[in-house]
């Protein structure tokens, strides 16, 4: 094995930390993601043989904010970076749930004890500095090798949280829970409700965002009884579909609509790839779009001659999509670009089959992101098995969105929504009066726009003389 590469940025922090007489340890994620072959990000440094004042002492010179030194936290910047450089501690639970905790930092403990307050074993491993060697106490690099997340003590079942991370790591790196940890996270179900709103959100976004298989946190979800945090989701659970356009999870334990939707999610991650898509405010809307996509089917599904069928479920998606954005703490911003992709996630099909006129694009691109929109039905229809589907380049759902972006490019509405040619101050320049009838007559002449009545400001004025004032 190599050494763990420490960057150079870090390298004066470790110099000082053993001048003082301390012994450094690089821990946590970064070391986890080496052993992976990715490049280490997170760097956290845990601190033995110093106390916290000696401690303190040490990084005299360093620009250290000390707001968590009550818990043996320090953040040290270095080079536009900031490392957490922590004392080894001792937690003990003092209430329910995620910060019910005091945390007293112990300088006397050895790696092997401190480690064994961390979640799984492939994150309780550590790059000893001074022996310029793994310390891996609890088998976390064997672990690693096969996949497996195991908790490193019972101290795993006094954090709720980790429930999530488990699912989080699943979906992120393709691991299974151990029988014996995934037993202690169902037996956790009765604290998972004490869980802060950020805390999930921040989960939910490793989840989302730096997943090649999001599905496997949703199963690992279901799978430790936490999927019950969130009603909208395990509605999902159970729910048939028509096996024409859904031959997927026909005979799955969980239903259709579930496997259906995780095979929507994970090729909404194969979408925002193939498009080069690197924003992740972009990225988190076409994600969330695809996961919420079918959340009005529970309630409007039916067995009707002979098919089950989801009548008007776009529009029936879009409470429940909204109620579970704001369960998971999503931002505001985020939830409203999301709830109207849930509502026209078909539209983009139904167009193209109608062969659609530049009217009835222009007015869907003023609803939604048809940019977004296009990636969320290009997932959706590649989340099945169809034979269709599975042929990709050949099928009517490529061909749909690739039409309808072709045809928004232009009318200029690819990228943004149409906006209003006349505005009020136009009318106000030409003696009408403000108030509600200066209103009517400019949503009038947005409604002539989008029906291509004119296309710019001088024909807005000329369509408005032509026409006169609105009812």
């Amino acid at each position: 094995m190599t050494g763990f590469p420490t960057p150079s940025f870090l390298q004066p922090l470790l110099h000082r930390l053993v001048d003082a007489g301390a012994r450094p340890f690089i821990v946590g994620g970064a070391v986890r993601d080496w052993l992976l072959g990715q490049e280490p990000k997170d760097l956290d440094v845990e601190v033995y043989g110093l106390d916290a004042s000696a401690l303190e002492q040490a990084l005299q010179g360093f620009r250290v904010d000390a707001v968590g030194r009550a818990f043996g936290v320090l953040k040290v910047t270095l080079g536009g970076h900031t490392v957490d450089v922590t004392l080894p501690r001792r937690d003990s639970k003092s209430a329910p749930g995620h910060r019910g905790f005091i945390v007293t930092p112990d300088a006397a403990m050895d790696f092997a004890d401190a480690a064994l307050r961390r979640d799984f074993t492939v994150n309780a491993m550590g790059w000893d500095v001074c022996a310029n060697a793994l310390a891996d106490p609890h088998g976390g690099q064997s672990d690693l090798r096969h996949g497996v997340l195991r908790h490193v003590s019972p101290a795993f079942a006094e954090d709720p949280l980790r429930v999530l991370r488990g699912c989080q790591f699943a979906a992120r790196f393709g691991w299974q829970l151990a029988p014996e940890t995934l037993a202690l996270c169902q037996s956790l179900a009765g604290e998972l409700h004490t869980l802060p709103t950020e805390r999930l959100w921040a989960e939910w976004l490793k989840l989302l965002l730096k997943s090649p298989r999001p599905s496997a946190g949703l199963d690992a979800l279901q799978q430790t009884g936490a999927l019950a945090l969130f009603p909208e989701l395990a509605a999902l659970l159970y729910v048939p579909q028509d096996s024409e356009w859904h031959p997927e999870g026909q005979d799955h334990p969980l239903g259709s609509l579930w496997v259906h939707n995780g095979m929507v999610l994970d090729a909404a991650v194969r979408v925002l790839a193939d498009d080069a898509v690197t924003d992740d405010d972009e990225r988190l809307c076409v994600l969330l779009g695809a996961l919420c996509h079918d959340f009005g089917k529970p309630s409007t599904t039916a067995h009707a001659d002979g098919r089950w069928r989801s009548l008007n479920h776009e529009e029936a998606g879009a409470e429940p999509t909204r109620r579970f954005l704001e369960r998971i703490g999503c931002p505001a911003r985020v939830a409203e670009a999301v709830v109207p992709l849930v509502q026209h996630h078909l539209k983009p099909f139904q167009l193209w089959q109608a062969q659609a006129g530049p009217a009835a694009i222009r007015r869907l691109a003023v609803k939604v992101s048809l940019t977004r929109l296009s990636r969320v039905a290009r997932a959706d229809f590649l989340g099945r098995t169809t034979p269709e589907a599975l042929s990709q380049a050949d099928s009517r759902g490529i061909a749909a969105t690739r039409w309808l972006m072709e045809r928004a490019q232009a009318l200029d509405v690819a990228a943004s929504a149409p906006r209003p040619l006349l505005q009020g101050r136009h009318l106000l320049a030409l003696g009408h009066a403000p108030g509600p009838a200066l209103g009517r007559q400019l949503a009038a002449a947005f409604d002539a726009q989008l029906d291509g009545a004119f296309h710019d400001v001088d024909g807005a004025l000329d369509w408005l003389r032509r026409t006169g004032p609105a009812a």
